[in-house]
């Protein structure tokens, strides 16, 4: 029997407005977001509290629900201001707020009991007892850690009523459910509360204590290595299996990665729930996702701890990336002139330099990529002209027909 389709959640991130108008353009059931303080993503574009309501407005015409983030580790002197925000969060009204603090969740109990509370992967629940735990004090969701294997997802969930969330697609961290203290001890700036600088990225060598300045790298590579640089997460392949653990809602990371990277994982994972929902015995992965998935920015793929490989989580230790990739041209942000005889003219935001007569190819929020050409590009005056910059909005004309958020790349791989 086929399952309902919103039975699956595909949870997408929102760094900004034009994040939560991809994610929700390119297919997700919900968004997450976050003030400009309070959660792990300080860095990203984040929201105002009136660019959140405009937000949480914006999702409900589409019915997408939106949950906000409010799970750094706080310390006391931000209780008054936390209380605060939790009082104007209840003004707003979003579908959930995602907490870690026991503090945090305890101010929210009080303030805005209407909302359900989320906890975020940052708690590190890793067993039964303490899904129930948080169960009994009101936690409508739990981010099950990092840690877990679909085996060990699968019996928490059958031993409990809370809904499961986990990760499908993203970048992981290279400490114990993302509670990293590296940034911290380098650069001063805590992970814990938002202002990670991915020190784990960084490439080292080692430096023996009676040689100084004399490095020594430990991996054969001539930039160093990346002694703590994870690879991202893919479970492309596993869907079926992640629901089958009892995962209810499939979370894609990446609040501070590009809308390219958005529309491409939304997209995929939008058109692989779908399969499952549609035919539960039959899912096969198409090679057009795993092709979509390889193109965007990523650090090599692996499955996590979910299969209990452990081939699978060692560290990206050279830092590969991907061969291939796609220039990003620009996103449709109006459609000018609806194909009727001819062909259309869109009104384009550039984002990479783009020329007339160049092969494109369009990803739309369904089917395969569109393969077209750009015939005429007009800057908004009207005047011909042979290519437009980045930062530009120009008129183009072109062969198909195209919605607004579809986004446009130069055609092939480079």
């Amino acid at each position: 029997m086929a399952l309902k389709k919103k039975q699956i959640e595909l949870l997408a991130p929102a760094g900004n407005f034009e994040k939560l108008e991809i994610a929700v353009h390119f297919g997700a059931d919900a968004v997450y977001l976050a003030n400009k303080e309070f959660s792990l993503r300080n860095f990203s574009g984040n929201f105002t509290m009136e660019e959140m309501k405009a937000a949480k407005d914006f999702a409900g015409r589409h019915d997408v629900r939106v949950y906000v983030a409010c799970n750094i580790y706080a310390r006391s002197f931000e209780h008054e201001a936390i209380t605060a925000y939790l009082e104007a969060l209840g003004e707003i009204g979003p579908d959930a707020v995602i907490v870690a603090d026991p503090g945090i969740f305890m101010t929210a109990r009080r303030i805005i009991p209407e909302i359900p509370l989320h906890l975020s992967t940052q708690a590190n629940t890793t067993n039964a007892q303490t899904v129930l735990f948080w169960e009994n004090l009101g936690i409508k969701r739990v981010n099950m850690a990092r840690e877990l294997s679909l085996e060990e997802i699968c019996e928490i969930s059958r031993q409990t009523s809370t809904e499961i969330e986990a990760f499908v697609h993203g970048s992981m961290c290279i400490s114990y459910s993302g509670r990293c203290l590296l940034s911290t001890f380098l650069t001063g700036r805590d992970s814990n509360r938002g202002m990670c600088t991915h020190p784990c990225r960084w490439q080292y060598s080692v430096v023996e204590e009676l040689r100084p300045g004399e490095t020594m790298p430990i991996a054969e590579d001539d930039r160093g290595t990346y002694i703590f640089n994870s690879k991202d997460l893919c479970m492309i392949e596993h869907i079926p299996e992640m629901i089958d653990a009892g995962i209810v809602s499939l979370k894609i990371e990446g609040r501070m990665k590009s809308i390219n990277y958005l529309a491409s994982t939304v997209k995929v994972y939008r058109e692989a729930i779908d399969a499952v929902c549609a035919e539960p015995g039959r899912y096969m992965v198409k090679n057009e996702w795993l092709k979509e998935l390889a193109s965007i920015s990523h650090r090599g793929y692996c499955t996590g701890f979910y299969l209990g490989d452990p081939d699978q989580v060692a560290v990206n230790a050279l830092n590969d990336k991907p061969l291939t990739g796609h220039r990003f041209l620009g996103k449709v942000i109006g459609i000018v002139e609806p194909k009727n005889r001819g062909p259309t003219l869109f009104e384009i935001d550039v984002r990479n330099k783009l020329f007339k007569n160049e092969s494109i190819e369009v990803l739309g929020k369904r089917g395969p990529l569109q393969m077209d050409e750009i015939l005429e590009i007009k800057d908004l005056e009207g005047n011909p002209v042979d290519f437009a910059q980045p930062g530009s909005r120009v008129v183009i004309r072109v062969n198909n027909d195209y919605g607004v958020n579809d986004l446009i790349r130069q055609a092939g791989e480079v």
